[in-house]
């Protein structure tokens, strides 16, 4: 092997330290054999750049990949990408992730940032190493995006999602010699040693406020649940995995496939979770769903996102979920004890400030509803965010607002574009900060009444005290100004917050 070699580099993220790093294990696998390379995750190292620095003084680095998703990741991202261009201008810097893919033109208008791998770079990583290495011309790797010297920015051709089953087998072993695996296998609600994993490539649907839908435009592909369950079973029987979270944009889109995982999992006795659309799941067969509850299957992630039907029809939600099926589901899914953990998207763009608000009321009061039908619900709660899905009628809306994303690449590092992309506290033009805190007291508010059963630090008695402070508030709707919930949560129990935490 004479080829120079690879550093793959996962930054820190917000809300998965310990989550193993699959999108670098999956660009690794791609060069297995062919490349050297390191793995460098800025989750476990307290400071990641001494690690980077010291791999690139050795000269036998030429590729720096780093993989981005919006939010805390840029912050390392950004920083590493610049000081590597200063101080090692031969290093190339390679991106890939959702927010590379979504923001290529910003990321390649930087000085530090050579290429964009575009979505799946299983073949398209290679490729560009091999062109880069031999001096062969890379104009026509699909999947790539790239700047002429002239400062043209070029995005190459689309590939078709490959068959995931012809993939290489993710390099879990290769990742264990950097950092130890009992690292990534930590506890959460499902078990003591969850495994994160990730079984298919996109979604099949066009939600105009997904990130995921500019990328792979309706396209999915999913490993066979044969395979899954070989790799599942690899890091259960090596290092003692006893539970797993699915982290597919949509692991639920085959019935077959599903049922088919959980039958090999019935004697596991290993709890899993999932994410999936509520209109697709509400057509699983009555049978199917005991199936998957008895193979451990305890709670799914559903982008619920509002009751309001005309909202829905706005997100481009394929015109089949309405509020009505939402709260229908949501009992049907208390028969067979799986927990819907639903989300909801507030605070759209609305032709006035008036019915802006009026929304907002009326989602939380939908929000309500859910929880009286079936109050095992977990509710996430976005403030939106706007991604750039062109094209479409939110899309039209935000701009008309006045909305439009940074110019630059480092302006990506103010706090507010921070907060933004968590979908925590956007202050889009349409957005008042009073809208904005009446949302967040209301979550707060919410949290308190119905704890997160996903807090494993939660005893008997914290809970107990947390919904006797939240029940007198959120039975008679007085939502605003709760600082003594937030007090409790911040210094007493140290609340977690699943949609900025994770599991």
């Amino acid at each position: 092997m004479t080829n120079h070699k690879v550093l793959l580099f996962n930054p820190r993220s917000a809300n998965s330290k310990y989550r193993v790093p699959n999108s670098i294990l999956q660009v690794g696998a791609s060069i297995m054999g062919r490349y050297e390379f390191v793995f460098v995750d800025g989750n476990l190292e307290h400071d990641p750049w001494p690690v980077i620095r010291e791999y690139l003084a050795s000269g036998s680095f030429r590729y720096f990949a780093c993989t981005v998703m919006p939010g805390p990741q840029l912050r390392q991202a950004i920083t590493f990408s610049k000081k590597i261009y200063e101080e090692f201008p031969e290093v190339i810097n390679i991106w890939g992730g959702y927010f590379a893919s979504n923001q290529y033109k910003v990321v390649l208008g930087s000085d530090f940032v050579d290429f964009v791998v575009y979505g799946p770079g299983d073949n398209a990583f290679p490729a560009l190493l091999d062109a880069l290495e031999t001096g062969a011309p890379y104009e026509f790797i699909p999947n790539l995006v790239w700047k002429t010297p002239q400062g043209d920015i070029i995005k190459n051709t689309k590939e078709n999602l490959l068959d995931q089953d012809t993939l290489p087998q993710l390099p879990f072993d290769e990742l264990d010699r950097f950092y130890p695996m009992r690292h990534y296998l930590n506890r959460t609600f499902l078990g003591k040693k969850t495994l994160a994993y990730h079984s298919s490539m996109g979604c099949p649907f066009k939600c105009s406020f997904c990130a995921v839908v500019p990328i792979y435009e309706a396209r999915w592909r999913g490993k066979s649940a044969a395979n899954i369950y070989k790799d599942v079973k690899y890091v259960q029987q090596k290092w003692g995995a006893d539970s797993i979270e699915f982290h597919d944009n949509n692991f639920f889109v085959s019935e077959k496939r599903t049922v088919e995982f959980s039958e090999l999992m019935l004697k596991e006795k290993m709890n899993w979770w999932g994410e999936g659309r509520i209109d697709t799941v509400d057509q699983y067969s009555d049978e199917s769903l005991a199936l998957m509850r008895r193979a451990g299957c305890r709670m799914i992630f559903f982008g619920a996102e509002t009751g309001n039907d005309q909202l829905l029809k706005q997100m481009d939600k394929g015109g089949k979920q309405t509020g009505e099926q939402i709260r229908r589901f949501a009992a049907r899914m208390k028969k067979f004890d799986i927990i819907p953990e639903y989300s909801f998207v507030l605070g759209l763009p609305a032709d006035s400030p008036g019915q802006v608000w009026a929304q907002i009321e009326e989602d939380i009061d939908f929000i309500r509803q859910v929880k009286t039908i079936n109050p095992d619900t977990e509710i996430i709660i976005y403030v939106y965010s706007p991604v750039p899905t062109e094209g479409s009628e939110l899309y039209e809306r935000i701009t008309k607002a006045g909305f439009s994303f940074p110019s630059t690449l480092e302006d990506w590092l103010s706090p507010q574009w921070e907060s933004f992309d968590l979908r925590r506290n956007p202050l889009t033009p349409w957005l008042t900060p009073a809208m904005v805190r009446h949302i967040q007291d209301f979550e707060t508010v919410l949290n308190a009444r119905f704890p997160t059963v996903s807090d494993t630090k939660l005893s008997t008695l914290q809970r107990r005290v947390m919904q006797a402070l939240g029940s007198l508030r959120y039975n008679t709707g007085v939502f605003s100004f709760p600082y003594e919930i937030k007090a409790l949560q911040k210094f007493w129990l140290r609340y977690r917050q699943p949609e900025t935490e994770g599991m």
